[in-house]
């Protein structure tokens, strides 16, 4: 695995949590790591991989924007199918078509995007969500990745 350095404080901690989400072997580990994103951003909201789905799947109910906050190599291995790589407020505010529309964010853990979801909010979006146990726990349940893809990784 080829690990870059990052020039954040904050890269570690990411790294961190990226790492014991690949590494965890028991149930308890996810629902404490998601315990601990809930604690650090409990402004944010969080929807499951299911209501996201069943979201997806409703051709009553507009689509949100899919806002992807990892990495353009992270990227380019996996994402979720028509999700835009958008990892910063001003990304994420130019594709909106308003401050209301629904927008979810993921990453890879799920701790990256409650962080960029907790700054859309400061900046006046309204309708954001942070997709909870994010990419990993979308493709760990066998939902569709885009383009085919069949892995995921954290980093490239």
């Amino acid at each position: 695995m080829n690990v870059r350095k990052r020039k954040s404080p904050g890269g570690r901690l990411v790294l961190l949590l990226a790492m014991t989400a690949i590494l965890a072997a028991s149930a308890q580990d996810w629902v404490e790591l998601k315990r601990s994103i809930r604690e650090k951003f409990p402004t944010v909201r969080q929807l499951s991989t299911q209501a996201l789905a069943d979201w997806l799947a409703d051709t009553n109910r507009p689509a949100p924007l899919l806002a992807d906050a990892r990495t353009a190599g992270e990227f380019a291995v996996s994402r979720l199918p028509g999700a835009r790589r958008l990892d910063s407020t001003a990304q994420v505010k130019a594709a909106a078509a308003s401050n209301a529309q629904p927008i979810v964010v993921y990453c890879s853990v799920g701790y990256r995007s409650s962080a960029l979801a907790e700054k859309l909010q400061q900046a006046g979006l309204t309708n954001i969500w942070n997709l909870e146990g994010s990419l990993f726990t979308w493709a760990k349940e066998g939902r569709p990745l885009a383009d085919g893809q069949t892995k995921v990784h954290p980093f490239n």
